[in-house]
């Protein structure tokens, strides 16, 4: 059992069942986050988020969600040097797009960006929330409030998003692949969800700070 994760195809299902995980979490934190759009002053948005500060099971799960992050991009890692060792000279000519998206070959850079922005977001929010502290009658809607009203972290968050929308495009339908969840009838609807998902669900993290800074979100 040990060969087999130290081995590619192990690595790569490591990869396809976190990478699943991960984007079980991203559904759920969108669905939270977008508690904003219903621009009641954060009323609806600020009692969402104290349930899942305070919820026992959500604070277990956070520890399993950095673990699942970690070990992500522990595996993404290996796998590269694995693929680098194994081909240390380039072929002489590259076609690369007769065979696959340009995202798909950029993976670790999209990865690199996702985790740079993760760093970002988790000091403005995730760090205050849980250590800092939010200060008094400061809510987590009023940091999400002062934290976008700079235009730079917008365009950041905007970046970012778009990172994370290339970076499903090709592992939301890898991650089934992987799994061995493969069928002529079903693999092309999987990658049409797969592109639908990639699209709507960064969408409506950008738009989340661009509607705040347009003050759209009162």
């Amino acid at each position: 059992m040990n060969n087999f994760f130290q081995s590619s195809l192990g690595k790569k299902l490591v990869m396809g069942i976190t990478g699943l995980f991960l984007i079980t979490f991203l559904v759920v934190h969108c669905g939270i986050n977008a508690c904003i759009f219903v621009n009641d002053g954060g009323v609806t948005f600020n009692a969402a988020a104290e349930f899942m500060g305070t919820n026992l099971f959500i604070r277990a799960m956070e520890i399993v969600l950095f673990i699942g992050i970690i070990w992500h991009i522990l595996q993404a890692l290996m796998l590269t040097l694995s693929n680098n060792k194994a081909r240390p000279v380039k072929y002489a000519v590259s076609n690369g797009n007769a065979n696959s998206k340009w995202y798909s070959r950029w993976m670790g850079l999209l990865g690199t960006l996702i985790l740079m922005f993760l760093i970002v977001h988790l000091s403005h929010f995730w760090v205050k929330t849980r250590f800092t502290g939010l200060g008094h009658n400061l809510t987590l809607f009023d940091t999400m409030k002062i934290t976008f009203s700079q235009a730079w972290v917008v365009l950041l968050y905007s970046a970012g998003m778009v990172s994370l929308a290339y970076h499903l495009m090709h592992g939301f339908a890898s991650a089934f692949q992987t799994l061995g969840w493969n069928h002529p009838k079903y693999t092309p609807l999987v990658k049409k969800v797969g592109i639908g998902f990639s699209i709507l669900i960064p969408f409506i993290f950008a738009l989340m700070p661009i509607a705040m800074y347009l003050n759209w979100i009162k």
